[in-house]
């Protein structure tokens, strides 16, 4: 059993950064493929960015390409989301998963899920 904590979220200004970490229980953690995934208000949750157990290969979602980076510390059984250059359009509550594998986390297919933390961007 692996329980996820997300924080980190808060309301920024657009174009400013934030860094959402989760932290994990567990021994397990360096075993797990970890993801980010948002809600953003009155839609359906969606892939952001994935990372393998290792930490050897990631994968982003296009629309954050180039301004969200995801990185992890097996050491401290935490993976970060590195925002920045934020837009009004990355407001949603941002959840924190684990998986066998990247390509499972990325369809919505993690084992475990966090209770999610908000984001705010004001234009």
């Amino acid at each position: 059993q692996v329980q996820l904590v997300e924080s980190g979220g808060g309301l920024v200004q657009a174009g400013y950064s934030l860094r959402l970490s989760c932290a994990a229980s567990g021994r397990t953690f360096s075993t797990y493929a970890m993801g980010w995934f948002r809600q953003p208000p009155g839609k359906e949750r969606e892939f952001v960015a994935a990372i393998t157990g290792s930490g050897g290969r990631t994968n982003y979602a296009d629309s954050v390409k180039g301004r969200f980076t995801i990185s992890r510390d097996n050491t401290k059984n935490t993976v970060y989301l590195q925002m920045n250059s934020l837009k009004p359009e990355d407001t949603a509550i941002y959840y924190c998963t684990a998986g066998p594998t990247v390509e499972k986390v990325k369809l919505s297919l993690g084992n475990y899920w966090g209770q999610g933390t908000q984001v705010t961007v004001s234009s």
